[in-house]
């Protein structure tokens, strides 16, 4: 066995590593783990609608666009292809 010295030394290094895990991970966070535009920007991400009237708009080119998709296989449909 390794004696009381040992005991201190492991007792140590078992308090101070998650203690410098968590300081070296947990100070300066924004420029030493940040990514550089990361998130969009506001205007080029979608807009949810929350207004009555641009619910049932974006409802209205939904269903527009899935028609036109269906139209779309139909058409390819028929042809035999």
């Amino acid at each position: 066995m390794g004696g009381p010295n040992l005991e201190v030394f492991k007792f140590g290094m078992y308090i101070m590593f998650p203690i410098g895990i968590m300081y070296y991970f947990g100070t300066n966070l924004e420029s030493r783990f940040s990514v550089p535009d990361f998130w969009p920007k506001e205007g080029s991400t979608h807009k949810i609608p929350f207004e009555r009237e641009e619910i049932t708009e974006e409802l209205q080119r939904l269903k527009e666009r899935r028609l036109a998709a269906r139209a779309h296989r139909l058409a390819i449909e028929s042809r035999g292809g």
